[in-house]
């Protein structure tokens, strides 16, 4: 993302980006704190991007932000060695 002091190589966070047919809602998660200036050009920069070029009519873009970290990446793959890795430990019990 582009802006004064919030152009860096690092990670500032995810958001996720809902469209209905009055509103756009979206979820900021970052993994830091930033000044409340910062995160307003953050939310601007989001919605110029990413909410206008979508091309969609909006009253309102409702922002929701939190600050937290990741701590994983899940997907259907994980949970099937998951499944396996538990098979045999199901197995080793019964012995």
């Amino acid at each position: 993302m582009q802006g004064n002091s919030l152009q860096s190589n690092s990670r500032l966070g995810t958001v996720d980006i809902h469209f209905t047919t009055t509103a756009v809602h979206g979820t900021l998660i970052l993994e830091r704190e930033l000044e409340e200036a910062d995160l307003t050009k953050l939310i601007e920069q989001i919605d110029e991007d990413l909410v206008l070029s979508a091309d969609m009519p909006r009253d309102d873009f409702l922002v929701s932000v939190y600050v937290g970290k990741d701590v994983g990446f899940y997907s259907d793959e994980f949970f099937a060695d998951d499944n396996d890795d538990n098979a045999d430990f199901e197995e080793d019990e019964e012995e």
